[in-house]
């Protein structure tokens, strides 16, 4: 087999894993090869053990791992900080808010440890933490079942407390997002709870550092509805950002502090 090949090959690999399902037509297109050679580069790729095919694509054997919350909050840290800020100030005394669990829902705690006559509700055991000692916040926990990877509720329990309140505002994570599925998790639980936060809030944000735009790592999807607000941060690029606003997302770019 010549390098060309070889290259091409990895190449393929790369993209299953990183980007998740890869068709044939896409491959195609943005390898430069005819879709028979594709074909042929995905029978080998199976042979050797390095991907699963599907109809009309293939996908990484092991897809890409979930990170901890621990990993998480090192990870992009100014940038999460300065979105939390901004997503702070939105929120007004008197409201309630709804968080999800994450590294930036937490900052995002944080940000609100001195807030005065605020509900705040959480499916995030760091956000818990963070207002544990907010005397001027009455946090309530949507307990459920404890995804120990995210260190968040899910599953009825969580569904049937989230059913009993509405929110002026909820703030949303995301292992990744696109303009066309909407938000990708690790988990249908996950994504199942995140539709039911968002039907149950006025105001829909969605708290992301520019490296989940256009990243698809696994296989479960929330929908988005008609108007939701898409927060991220100065590294976020013109092509990264131009599905949503061309989809008539509002997006919000926040300048992490110099």
């Amino acid at each position: 087999m010549g390098r060309a090949a070889q290259a091409r090959r990895d190449e393929i690999v790369h993209l299953a894993t990183t980007t998740g399902l890869a068709s044939v037509e896409e491959l195609s297109a943005q390898l430069g090869v005819t879709a028979s050679t594709i074909r042929r580069d995905l029978a080998h790729l199976k042979a050797a053990g390095l991907l699963a095919r599907t109809y009309g694509g293939a996908m990484a054997v092991v897809t890409h791992p979930e990170a901890s919350l621990r990993q998480r909050i090192g990870e992009a840290f100014e940038a999460k900080r300065a979105i939390a800020a901004w997503a702070a100030a939105q929120i007004r005394p008197g409201e309630t808010v709804l968080l999800d669990s994450g590294s930036t829902t937490g900052a995002l705690a944080h940000e609100l440890r001195h807030a005065v006559d605020l509900t705040v509700a959480t499916t995030g055991l760091n956000a818990l933490q963070e207002l544990a000692g907010a005397t001027g916040v009455h946090v309530e926990c949507l307990g459920g079942t404890l995804r120990h990877v995210s260190q968040g509720f899910v599953g009825p329990l969580a569904e049937a407390a989230l059913s009993r309140m509405t929110f002026d505002r909820v703030f949303l994570g995301a292992d990744g997002v696109t303009a066309e599925e909407g938000i990708c998790e690790a988990s249908l639980q996950q994504t199942r709870f995140k539709e039911l936060m968002m039907e149950r809030s006025r105001h829909i944000y969605l708290l992301v550092h520019a490296a989940k735009l256009g990243r698809r790592p696994f296989h479960a999807w929330a929908r988005m509805p008609d108007a939701w607000t898409l927060v991220t941060d100065a590294s976020a690029t013109e092509e990264s950002l131009k599905p949503f606003t061309a989809k008539g997302v509002r997006t919000v770019v926040v300048t992490t502090p110099s």
